[in-house]
């Protein structure tokens, strides 16, 4: 299928030929007819991707700390290497799609094959939109109006927050199409509404629909004749959706309120608010949030998780469906606001100078028949025959930014990326010359000449990918953790031995490989020891993937079991017993800050402090082991002391975190044969100590390891 994207690093606006993505649980596949172009984002978007290193710099300060940030814990080159990946990532153009499902996931029963529906999907073919952003389309709405839906949405959550009441005087600043649609909205409110902008084409529709519409550039001032138009008084408010870098445009809005009128922001404009325009007045502001009541609310918008009517009347959905029945009775004209309709493959006359353009509404136009193709060649991709190949299931930032480096350093041959929506994978395949691209990871499983299976996905996946990929008869990589739960892991043991001779499973735990552990390990020996670990693990806000128990596992079962297999390594011992204390929080809760005790069969003993809470200025991993009258000092992958050892000082180099042997390695023996990289019975060894941890909190005692 065709998708439009955005190259952030090359400033191009492309038409990528994808994989068609396969519908999720809670999900519903939509083959879309028509595409609204948001002229005003998505012209941000376009010239952000158009603008040098240091304008986006100047455009997003808070990246730019980030990136100080991590200058100072990791260096430079890791620096450097993380900002160009994530240049490297293409932007899905688009958020305003009609079309019919042509599948529908598991959980949904709101939706059948054939219904016609608007979303929030991209510019593409087919998207796979989750159902509380689908709506479905009256029959007497076209799919050109429908298109609008969206961005409708947008603009009705503006006048929910400002709550206009009969005969209120409203000033719209900013007549692109989303003022144009929120005019129209407040006069079916019973509103009298002025607008304000200095595209006179825009001033003259406005006009047209009842708006006392002016344009600044003619000479008059706006406050002015705000004042004019309501006695002196002023406006009982203000919505602003402009997009200006300016301040002067709230300086504006305030002034020509009146006492205790309302400011509501539904554009971008600058928002350096001076405290005197609001102190005199009593004013209001608030900032509206996108398409309305449960936008950006993981549980809302990708579980499914409905807020009761009741309790919250308009939710993003019940906001499409608003719109849609605007539409449908007459309240809301937006074929007038149809400047042109262009085809999918003609996409470049829209997006080719968006400032130029003096377009309201742009429609993208899509075949009506299109194939769906799951797996996509790439051109020019061949590897010599008999080599082994690796298929790649995820194509998220860290298999572009730390698995793709290293298997391209240990020279392995890619057949296949996949991943569930298809772009990433095809941007990703063509980036390193894999063969193929696919949103169905079976292609993988399936084909007899891919020999290993790397599995980079969300966490709770990884058990059900990796089982499956053993029973296909290919040896498994995967990102740790191993799996989330007891059960998951007594499946994989039962599958495992079942497997064919030469089928291995390799967890990774990276650090192991590193020169610096290797080096430690060497240096320290065999023996009891006792080893102190510190993750400086920095704070992850608590509505991130990773705390979700069921999807990522919490911080300690999908993180801290780095460090667990780490100590392992090091004490060349097995886990006997784990106790875990945590700061501050009840047992039953999630945690990412504790100290976790491990007590080994050999005698050594270990902990490793698992914190969130400190500096990302300081440095985010040490390990220090102490045998023997000897200490060894391991600071952030980046240097290795010694103290009292014999003919050993210090080690230092770039940060190597032992990613690239560890795929050197795993290369090595997919074409040459060996052991395992890691023993099986020590990974399912630290997969319990990591569970053990959590029994140990909860329980509040010693949780032992049979």
């Amino acid at each position: 299928m065709k998708q439009i994207i955005q190259d952030l690093k090359s400033g191009k606006t492309i038409l990528e030929e994808v994989p068609v993505p396969n519908v999720k649980a809670g999900c519903v596949l939509v083959r879309t007819t028509r595409t609204l172009v948001s002229l005003g984002t998505e012209r941000m978007l376009v010239e952000f991707g158009k603008a040098n290193l240091i304008d986006k710099a100047r455009q997003q300060p808070d990246k730019v700390k980030q990136v100080l940030d991590k200058l100072k814990t990791d260096g430079i080159l890791p620096t450097l290497e993380a900002v160009f990946n994530k240049l490297g990532q293409p932007l899905p153009l688009g958020y305003c799609n009609v079309g019919r499902v042509i599948a529908v996931g598991k959980g949904v029963t709101e939706f059948v094959v054939g219904d016609r529906v608007a979303s929030n999907g991209n510019h593409a073919e087919y998207v796979c939109v989750p159902k509380n952003l689908v709506a479905k389309v009256p029959d007497d709405v076209s799919d050109e109006e429908a298109a609008f839906t969206v961005i409708g949405s947008i603009g009705l959550e503006g006048i929910r927050l400002f709550k206009p009441e009969l005969g209120e005087t409203v000033v719209v600043t900013g007549l692109g199409l989303i003022g144009l649609v929120v005019c129209q909205l407040l006069l079916a409110n019973g509103c009298r509404v002025i607008g304000i902008d200095f595209d006179q084409q825009k001033v003259d529709i406005a006009n047209a629909k009842g708006v006392l519409a002016i344009n600044p550039a003619n000479g008059i001032d706006p406050v002015k004749y705000v004042a004019e138009v309501t006695n002196n008084v002023g406006a009982d408010g203000v919505i602003i959706t402009a997009s200006a870098k300016t301040d002067d445009i709230m300086h504006q809005a305030c002034e020509m309120s009146r006492k205790r009128g309302r400011i509501i922001l539904v554009g971008v404009v600058g928002l350096n608010l001076r405290r005197d325009d609001f102190y005199k007045k009593e004013l209001t502001f608030q900032v509206s949030c996108s398409y309305g009541a449960g936008r950006y609310d993981e549980d809302y918008e990708n579980k499914g998780h409905d807020y009761p009517l009741p309790y919250v009347r308009w939710t993003e959905k019940r906001n499409f469906e608003t719109i849609l029945h605007a539409i449908s009775m007459g309240g809301l004209d937006v074929k007038s606001l149809i400047t042109e309709e262009v085809e999918l493959q003609d996409y470049i006359d829209i997006y080719g100078d968006m400032r130029k353009r003096g377009s309201i509404a742009s429609i993208l136009k899509f075949p009506e028949e299109s194939k769906i193709e799951r797996v996509i060649p790439i051109e020019g991709s061949k590897f010599k025959p008999g080599n082994g190949k690796i298929g790649i299931i995820g194509a998220g930032n860290y298999t572009s930014s730390t698995v793709i480096p290293a298997l391209k350093a240990a020279k392995a041959n890619i057949k296949y990326i996949a991943s569930a929506g298809g772009l990433n994978a095809k941007i990703l395949a063509k980036k390193v010359g894999a063969e193929c691209a696919t949103s169905d990871y079976h292609e993988i499983l399936n084909d007899k000449e891919v020999d290993m299976v790397i599995v980079t996905t969300r966490h709770n996946m990884h058990a059900r990918m990796v089982i499956e990929a053993l029973r296909a008869g290919k040896s498994v990589f995967v990102e740790k953790p191993l799996c989330l739960n007891k059960s998951e892991l007594e499946e994989i043991k039962d599958v495992y031995k079942s497997v064919p001779e030469g089928v291995t499973l390799t967890v990774g735990f990276n650090r192991r490989f590193s020169p610096f552990a290797t080096k430690l390990k060497q240096l320290v020996g065999d023996g009891p020891k006792n080893i102190v670990a510190t993750m400086n693990a920095g704070f992850i806000p608590s509505d991130m993937w990773v705390h979700d128990l069921a999807v990522g596992g919490g911080r300690i079962i999908g993180e801290a079991c780095h460090f667990i297999d780490l100590c392992s390594y090091i004490a060349g011992s097995r886990v006997t017993a784990v106790c875990m204390n945590a700061m501050g929080v009840n047992p039953e809760e999630n945690t990412d800050n504790a100290t976790i005790m491990l007590r080994y069969e050999n005698g050594t003993n270990a902990v490793i402090n698992y914190f969130a809470n400190g500096s990302k200025s300081y440095a985010k991993e040490r390990v220090e082991v102490y045998s023997q009258e000897r200490v060894l000092v391991l600071d952030n992958w980046r240097k290795l002391q010694g103290f009292g050892v014999k003919g050993f000082s210090k080690k230092s180099a770039a940060m190597d975190k032992g990613h690239k042997n560890e795929f050197m390695l795993l290369n090595e023996r997919m074409l040459k044969g060996g052991d395992a990289l890691i023993p099986f019975d020590s990974l399912v060894n630290t997969t319990l100590a990591s569970f053990a941890a959590i029994d140990s909190l909860k329980e509040g005692k010693w949780i032992e390891i049979r």
